[in-house]
């Protein structure tokens, strides 16, 4: 169905109903009527072409649909997740309205905003199961969906700290044995652009304390950045794959 790999392919453009009543949901801080996450039909073909390559302990990595859920190998299930995060909660509204102010046309730089994120430099697949990563990471109040706090966790899973998402990534160990070390899960899922060159450190995309309660972006300047780092790495992360995985 999808015989050519397109890098900027939007996943929201293939979820049937996605943008139904975008701006009626959550009261105006606008939220999808469907998750590509789930129903994209070409996001799924795009995990499967991504991922099939050999895992740094040697084994091929060659996803199969699971008709019981989304992806599997290996008697491990797998489901898609999004790496970025607008945060449109209800508690950010007085800062969303602050952004909103502060441009000519707020809800053209909202969707703008999804349709680059939501292309395959902003996707990544974890285990799926009750309590699984993707899941808990939304959840947790000292991580609230951040990819770099979430990062943060896999490090120091792999270093053997202690961090908020400890007890979710243990569950994993089969999965996170895979890639032998932090460095190999980096360099599986082409995700260099988020830590240091000696892969010691993990670079933060909103300068905060690590793992504090809501950890979320309080300025209008800290969203603005926020945001522009996200699109950035995804930018650069979805040309990347389509370097790599296109070579002989």
């Amino acid at each position: 169905m999808y015989e050519c790999y397109d890098p900027f392919f939007d996943f929201t453009s293939d979820t049937p109903g996605y943008w139904d009543n975008f701006w009626n949901n959550k009261k105006g801080l606008g939220l999808g009527s469907a998750d590509p996450d789930k129903q994209s039909p070409a996001l799924k073909e795009f995990h499967k072409w991504a991922w099939c390559r050999e895992l740094p302990n040697g084994q091929l990595f060659e996803l199969k649909d699971d008709p019981a859920g989304y992806l599997k190998w290996n008697g491990m299930r797998f489901a898609s997740d999004s790496i970025t995060a607008g945060f449109r909660y209800e508690r950010c509204r007085p800062l969303l309205k602050e952004v909103e102010a502060s441009m000519i046309n707020y809800r053209h730089y909202v969707e703008s905003y999804i349709r680059t994120t939501y292309t395959m430099g902003g996707m990544i697949i974890f285990p799926k199961h009750r309590n699984s990563i993707n899941q808990i990471r939304g959840i947790n109040r000292c991580i609230c969906d951040r990819w770099d706090l979430t990062l943060e966790c896999i490090r120091r899973y792999y270093s053997g700290e202690e961090s908020p998402l400890s007890w979710c990534l243990d569950q994993d160990k089969r999965f996170f044995d895979l890639f032998i070390d932090f460095k190999g899960y980096v360099n599986f899922f082409h995700l260099k652009g988020c830590v240091s060159t000696d892969y010691s450190k993990v670079n933060l995309w909103l300068d905060t304390e690590l793992f504090v309660k809501d950890p979320l972006p309080r300025t209008l300047s800290e969203y603005k950045s926020w945001i522009k780092s996200q699109i950035s790495f995804v930018k650069s992360r979805s040309v990347q794959m389509h370097h790599i995985q296109s070579m002989p």
